[in-house]
């Protein structure tokens, strides 16, 4: 019995066969004409042998084994329909399960409240878990216990993941407002001394960023690492009461009022800006859940202010 060549509209044609009992009521049953009925009879008997269905004056007789395959076909297509309805039938409105999305920290702390705001939106009766990138979230997605995951495009991700782009930001120079050097130059020659403060990003397979490395390329020392924290609110303090600098996003300016945007030194193009990454599995794409996500945080992204890297 070659199974695994069998069309399963055919098991339709098996349920239909054996509930009217000729080829002329399963054609007007299933709603098509009795030639396609009688090919599909045929190469069901091609498939569980010529004893599957008997001749007689009146139409046909299903025998013993075609009873039999067509309630097993019936309970087999039950799961089948069963999920293609959800698909049909989901309801975002009305989707009352948990979601847990995982992001990298900065983006959690820079945009976690309003992709919150938007996410209970779009699905007011879900409970969320928002959590920040860590090393083992790769896994947690693999196995399906992440939903969905928003990371920088820079961000290594194996083929399992469907990637789309969700924004391109761009970058600046981020420090007090009045800052001595920054407020008359942005030159490398000018502020590579000038201590930094960055976000440390859990499952970073590097110990220095692309900019960090860039320094070196100049010619310049490594650059002091004055604060390393996973709070951006701290790196805010600390570039209000110091002269130390980040290379971040006008976002992060935004934060305090007592911080201003400054123009990047010169830069390669790719360093200028950053893009902004969703994901989700593969085996996932064109799931519903997954889409309206897709849908609500691509929105969310749509609407925050595309800030020039070259301000």
């Amino acid at each position: 019995m070659r199974l695994q060549n069998l069309d399963l509209n055919l098991l339709k044609y098996l349920e239909a066969i054996v509930e009217t009992g000729s080829t002329a009521g399963a054609a007007e049953k299933l709603g098509v004409s009795q030639t396609s009925v009688s090919r599909g009879m045929a190469k069901l008997r091609e498939t569980f042998g010529d004893q599957l269905f008997i001749r007689r004056a009146h139409g046909v007789e299903p025998s013993d084994l075609a009873i039999k395959l067509a309630e097993a076909s019936e309970e087999m297509l039950k799961p089948l329909n069963q999920v293609i309805e959800s698909y049909q039938q989901f309801d975002a409105l009305q989707f009352s399960g948990k979601i847990k999305i995982a992001m990298n920290i900065i983006i959690l702390d820079l945009h976690g409240d309003a992709i919150f705001t938007k996410l209970r939106e779009a699905f007011p009766k879900a409970d969320f878990e928002l959590v920040y990138w860590q090393e083992n979230s790769l896994g947690d997605v693999l196995s399906g216990d992440i939903d969905y995951l928003i990371q920088f495009a820079s961000h290594v991700l194996p083929q399992e993941v469907y990637r789309h782009s969700l924004r391109k930001v761009g970058l600046c120079l981020v420090a007090r407002k009045g800052h001595p050097i920054l407020s008359y130059s942005s030159l490398w020659e000018d502020i590579h001394h000038l201590p930094l403060a960055r976000v440390i990003i859990d499952g970073a397979k590097t110990k220095h960023t692309l900019i960090e490395d860039y320094y070196c390329f100049k010619g310049f020392n490594e650059p002091r690492i004055s604060l390393a924290t996973h709070s951006i609110r701290a790196i805010c303090t600390k570039l209000v009461n110091s002269d130390a600098i980040m290379f971040g996003t006008q976002f992060v300016s935004m934060l305090d009022n007592r911080l201003q945007s400054y123009s990047l030194p010169p830069l390669p193009i790719e360093l200028r800006s950053s893009e902004v990454c969703g994901g989700y599995l593969q085996s996932k794409r064109g799931y519903p859940l997954n889409m309206a996500l897709q849908q609500a945080i691509q929105e969310y992204f749509q609407t925050i202010p595309s800030f020039d890297s070259s301000d």
